[in-house]
């Protein structure tokens, strides 16, 4: 079953501060919904452990993250791939751009994602909206987090 999300963030921060925080694994822990671990294995790759509840389904998602087509520091293209054992897996990618916006930055995303298994028998309905929701919920986070953070440029 897949699934496009779009969507776009004002962040009160210049496009560098944002990039940077985009690329720093301790900030994106602290803003995916469920994250557990995020570790940088290398400047484009990363291992997560992320726990979500999809409806009446509670799962833990081992995967692994790619950073790939990059063009510091205005775009760059996410991917990744969990599997949550009997629940299903989860795969995916979204393109990310960053624009100046005189002393802000616009954050435009386009994600794609993929599951299957016992999540995707869930129904498109409850999948497109939880994902929709937490693809929010990190976007919020990520804007607050990084403009909060303004001062220390």
């Amino acid at each position: 079953m897949a699934m496009i999300i779009e969507g776009e963030e004002k962040i009160e921060a210049p496009v560098q501060k944002v990039w940077e925080a985009l690329n720093d694994p301790k900030i994106l822990r602290e803003c995916i919904p469920g994250c557990e671990s995020l570790d940088k294995k290398s400047d484009t790759e990363m291992a997560a452990v992320v726990s979500l509840k999809i409806g009446p389904i509670k799962a833990r998602f081992n995967g692994e993250v790619q950073l790939v087509n990059l063009n510091p520091p205005h775009s760059y293209t996410i991917q990744g791939e969990g599997k949550g054992g009997i629940a299903g897996f989860a795969k995916g990618g979204a393109d990310v751009s960053l624009k100046e916006d005189g002393d802000a930055t616009i954050l435009t995303y386009a994600a794609k994602a993929d599951v299957g298994g016992k999540m995707a028998q869930l129904g498109s309905r409850l999948i497109t909206s939880t994902s929709k929701k937490l693809a929010g919920e990190f976007f919020s986070n990520f804007n607050a987090k990084v403009s909060s953070s303004r001062a220390e440029v």
